[in-house]
């Protein structure tokens, strides 16, 4: 097993936001099974032709997403867990009190998600 990564330099989307997504993609599609071990930060950026400064920007964002760890001088790692879906749930609820606290009811709350979804993803 091998990663695949793929940065389009052309693309509207920064390289260390496209090599974010594809990690995360596929980590939580099976492809990075848990406990698989990523290149170092400047060995990816060799193979990918990109500064090291944007795949460490990457990992950190992976980390904090809770898609990967990092264990000291022992490497990084696809993390265990869907820590996504907790954060997800967690920013849900966030949300929700914070809707209530304003006064708006639940139609207005879920159009406002509507809204933004749509902004976010194009739609």
């Amino acid at each position: 097993m091998s990663l695949k990564i793929v940065i389009d330099q052309d693309a509207a989307t920064a390289p260390y936001e496209q090599l974010r997504a594809q990690v995360a993609r596929e980590a939580r599609a099976g492809g990075l099974p848990v406990g698989y071990k990523l290149p170092t930060v400047r060995g990816l950026a060799e193979q990918l032709g990109l500064a090291a400064n944007t795949v460490a920007k990457a990992y950190r964002a992976l980390e904090a997403d809770g898609v990967i760890e990092t264990r000291g001088r022992n490497g990084t790692y696809i993390a265990a867990g869907d820590s996504s879906a907790r954060e997800a749930a967690a920013a849900a609820a966030a949300y929700v009190e914070r809707t209530r606290r304003l006064g708006l009811d639940r139609e207005a709350a879920r159009a406002a998600v509507e809204e933004a979804l749509r902004a976010a993803y194009g739609d």
